[in-house]
């Protein structure tokens, strides 16, 4: 199965731009309220604060492009931001036998995904992945695919013991 929303980067690069150009206007606001105007007083400083909270909470909810391919005998993810130089982007590829189980945790409108996956070294590694930026038939197509994936993996371990 493969499932990205790469589709939607247009639309993040324009909220992000929008969001810029909503903190350079407050800034603009502020600038002329506190040495022209000074009409509101302290409040002014909403110009400013009210933007770079909207602009945080966009980069807070992690990378915006997501995508998964499960077809053939690798699992692929790959998580990059809008911004290249913001954070540096993630792709992994490993073979589904590796996949031991996955958990998706979702905090307010924060949403991350683990990967557990077996390795020679120290036994099982974990995987994160940001998936904020999916929509929940997304996020539900990819349970039930990675479900699909352990579920063949511990029938399996099970036979094999």
């Amino acid at each position: 199965m493969r499932l990205s929303n790469r589709n939607k980067a247009s639309v993040y690069s324009f909220i992000n731009t929008l969001l810029l150009m909503f903190l350079a206007g407050g800034i603009g606001a502020y600038i002329l309220e506190e040495y022209r105007f000074n009409i509101l007083g302290n409040e002014s400083y909403l110009f400013i604060i009210v933007p770079v909270l909207m602009l945080i909470l966009f980069y807070l909810s992690g990378r915006q492009i997501f995508e998964y391919d499960s077809d053939g005998e690798a699992v692929h993810f790959r998580n990059r931001n809008i911004i290249p130089f913001l954070n540096k982007p993630l792709s992994d590829e490993f073979p589904k036998y590796k996949l031991l189980k996955f958990e998706v945790i979702s905090v307010f409108f924060i949403k991350r995904l683990y990967i557990t996956i077996s390795s020679k070294n120290s036994g099982s590694t974990i995987l994160k992945y940001e998936i904020s930026y999916l929509t929940r038939k997304e996020i539900n197509d990819l349970k039930f695919s990675l479900n699909k994936v352990v579920k063949t993996n511990n029938e399996k371990r099970a036979k094999n013991k």
